[in-house]
């Protein structure tokens, strides 16, 4: 496998399949395509959970003592080994020296947040200016004053009537690009905000980020991203783009641990003329902050919008989180990624693809987009069998992921810590779990007729 090739994904398998002598669906090919994988080693930075260990295994099923197939990183990321270490150092720090610890040791409390920057802004193609550590992601959202809904709410508008909400066509599961901007270019001039997410949580979608900022900001629109499942996911560039404003979560992609610190942006070219509503000390320019004078000197940018001193104890496990990111590039990542979704997408599509000829044979559908430039890691299923009882099954046998109503299921195996066989073992066992979810169904109609 040459890193440096462009080729499809498919294309990448069968060629290492055809040199090995083996079917693309070989066990033989994932052991092979781990080998070769040059991130393999960042998997050991990582606490994978055991099997015996998730509450809802079937240990009549699997074997306890393997690995759990971690496959729920877009909802929770994995622990990085390196949390506990340095929560250790900082509690033991607060034990030893009290307040001192505000201004001393390698990891000074009232600037934590501040020792990550470099690492945030490099992972979304931003100046250091332009990123702060603050909050919480809807937190975030709201000081930007675009958490919609509830701010049109609260400022006395008809959300039905100042919001417009874009849905795919009908018989479609996603949104077309054309779609998108011809109705920023129908509608831009009466339209204050364009505010999209950047990978929809749901189908996985991947937005043209640039084309949807250029678009918004022609018809004179600040446009705004919600990276929560973009980060650390895809590769951003948000200060090339243009993009004006963006806020994001750390828990997911960035593995900081559940209500981790989340982090926002603001593009430098409004560091002068944006200015928060709403106003914590922590805006306040650092050089004066502690004088207590009562006169608000503002942090320029999207510094002036933080509200309170950084929680050091979430400092630490991002710090844990970003630092496997500093061992690597989001390119390269990128590209193991679209590979090993790549791979995902080819094994399901062929063993579980709708056969015509055979109706009675379960299959399962990807709503995710099949071109790799409109996708993340994460693929999203529709079956057709229950999809509560599929994802029942797949817990009982040591699968992570996460079911979202209606009827999705959603997988994303994560390039920093998913291998290859973790691909091709959910394979098998997803087989395993389609057909004792078949059993079920047809036992409950059985039961039925009577």
């Amino acid at each position: 496998m040459d890193p440096s090739s462009t080729a499809l994904p498919a294309t990448i398998i069968e060629q290492a399949a055809s040199r090995l002598g083996c079917s693309p669906t070989d066990k033989k090919l994932a052991l092979y395509l781990d080998e070769e994988d040059e991130l393999k080693h960042l998997r050991e930075c990582f606490y994978i959970p055991k099997v015996k260990d998730l509450p809802p295994t079937d240990l009549t099923l699997v074997n306890g003592e393997e690995s759990c197939i971690y496959f729920v990183g877009n909802s929770l990321g994995l622990q990085p080994k390196k949390v506990k270490t340095y929560l250790d150092e900082e509690l033991d720090k607060w034990a030893r020296t009290g307040v001192h610890g505000h201004f001393n040791g390698q990891r000074p409390w009232a600037l934590a947040d501040e020792c990550l920057v470099d690492l945030m802004a490099e992972l979304v193609g931003a100046q250091r200016q332009e990123v702060a550590l603050m909050n919480g992601l809807t937190v975030n959202l709201h000081l930007l004053m675009y958490a919609v809904e509830s701010q049109l709410r609260f400022h006395g508008l008809d959300v039905e009537k100042s919001m417009l909400m874009l849905r795919p066509r009908e018989g479609e599961e996603t949104l077309r690009i054309e779609d998108i901007l011809a109705v920023i270019e129908e509608e831009g001039d009466s339209i204050a905000v364009v505010l999209f997410s950047g990978v929809q949580y749901y189908t996985g979608q991947l937005f043209d980020i640039p084309r949807i900022t250029k678009a918004g900001q022609k018809k004179g629109c600040f446009v705004g991203f919600d990276l929560a499942h973009a980060v650390g996911n895809i590769e951003l560039h948000l200060h090339d783009w243009g993009v004006d404003f963006a806020c994001w979560c750390t828990y997911k992609y960035l593995n900081s641990g559940a209500g981790g610190l989340a982090a926002a942006y603001i593009h430098e070219k409004h560091s002068q003329s944006i200015q928060p509503a709403l106003i914590g000390w922590w805006g306040h320019e650092f050089k004066t902050r502690f004088l207590m004078e009562n006169k608000l000197q503002l942090s320029k940018g999207i510094n002036g919008f933080r509200l309170s001193n950084p929680p050091i104890l979430l400092v630490c496990s991002l710090q844990a989180g970003l630092e496997v990111f500093g061992q690597t590039t989001m390119k390269t990542l990128r590209r193991k990624s679209i590979l090993l979704t790549g791979y995902l997408e080819y094994l399901i599509n062929h063993h579980y693809s709708e056969d015509k000829a055979n109706p009675e044979k379960p299959f399962v559908k990807i709503i995710t987009p099949p071109q790799i430039e409109e996708r993340g890691c994460q693929l999203t299923l529709t079956f057709s069998l229950p999809i509560k009882s599929v994802f029942e099954e797949l817990e009982k046998r040591g699968v992570a992921c996460d079911m979202r109503e209606p009827n999705a299921l959603r997988v994303a195996p994560a390039p920093l810590y998913n291998s290859f066989q973790d691909v091709h073992r959910f394979i098998e066992i997803l087989g395993s779990a389609i057909t004792s979810s078949k059993q079920t169904a047809n036992n409950t109609a059985l039961s039925g007729s009577y």
